[in-house]
């Protein structure tokens, strides 16, 4: 059986263009049309020198890309250079990359470039101490929708560098039923209805691209999973159920439809993650991964 899955974010296009738009946003941000007034009046034109990115703590390597990108974006007079890629492991001390050139240049664009790295290392590193505990289990991690306005696709890229998997990018490219979709509608009946519905309306839609689209739907109880497993979501989102709901979940799924996928989510952490996992459920989707992300400790020091 061939496992259907959602989009996953990788390097491309699209993503560099998130990327310009958010350091020309960081660039207005810091500048104002203006100078760097500390720089400017400390530091001399002709001073040149190199620096490194290095790394305060353990963790995952995330933004090299972007923080290239930021060079070019704001027009630094800097030569970049990476000593690593995107997902590879840090440890204290280890330099990320080094860029020289302009020491204007260079304090300048700082801040801008040390924020991509700490911000999306952070999110690559969060989100691998969630797949190391689940380790040996068959379940994956999935990430959620609780990004950063503007920055969705690039912490989505961070999530798949620390080895998490991307749940839909956005409204468009999936169908996800939730509670409030079916309050608002003033839905009553079993759920299997629901489902019926939003398969034929993405038929309509879609055509032929309909087989593409994953219908999933959100329950909250064991009674509400019954009524949705006959009419076989493809993703069944089992909602803030105890692992022993879950095990029970997973024996009805394995007997009944062996084909739909079951995702576990709903305040789940690194404490509980585990025995979630255990419970055989194929999915979990973690928020946390990106909007609880801290930062990871990234400086830069002078070298010359």
């Amino acid at each position: 059986m061939t496992t259907r899955d959602f989009r996953q974010i990788q390097w491309d296009s699209q993503l560099e263009e998130d990327c310009r738009r958010i350091v020309r946003q960081a660039v207005s941000e810091d500048l104002d049309r203006g100078h760097d007034l500390t720089t400017a009046a400390l530091i001399a034109r002709d001073i040149s020198g190199e620096a490194a990115f290095v790394a305060r703590q353990t963790g995952i390597a995330c933004g090299l890309q972007a923080a290239k990108i930021a060079c070019e974006e704001m027009d630094l007079n800097v030569a970049w250079q990476a000593y690593l890629a995107d997902g590879d492991s840090l440890a204290p001390g280890v330099s990320l990359a080094s860029y020289s050139g302009t020491a204007r240049d260079m304090l300048t664009g700082e801040r801008v470039a040390l924020n991509l790295l700490c911000k999306l290392s952070g999110i690559a590193s969060l989100t691998r101490e969630y797949v190391d505990r689940i380790a040996g289990t068959k379940a994956t991690i999935y990430d959620t929708r609780k990004t950063t306005p503007g920055w969705r696709h690039l912490e989505k890229y961070a999530v798949r560098c620390g080895g998490g998997r991307n749940h839909r990018t956005g409204l468009y490219d999936a169908v996800l039923i939730k509670d409030n979709h079916l309050a608002i509608a003033g839905h009553s009946g079993p759920l299997s209805k629901a489902v019926t519905r939003a398969r034929e309306f993405v038929q309509q839609q879609l055509g032929s691209g309909s087989s593409s689209t994953i219908i999933e739907i959100e329950v909250d109880t064991l009674d509400q999973f019954r009524e949705v497993l006959p009419v076989r979501p493809d993703i069944v989102l089992l909602d803030n159920m105890a692992p022993e709901q879950l095990t029970q979940a997973v024996r009805l799924r394995d007997a009944e439809a062996p084909d739909v996928q079951l995702e576990a989510s709903g305040g789940i952490n690194l404490n509980t993650i585990r025995a979630v996992a255990e419970t055989g459920v194929d999915r979990i989707s973690v928020g946390a991964l990106t909007h609880a992300a801290p930062w990871l400790d990234i400086g830069l020091d002078w070298k010359t």
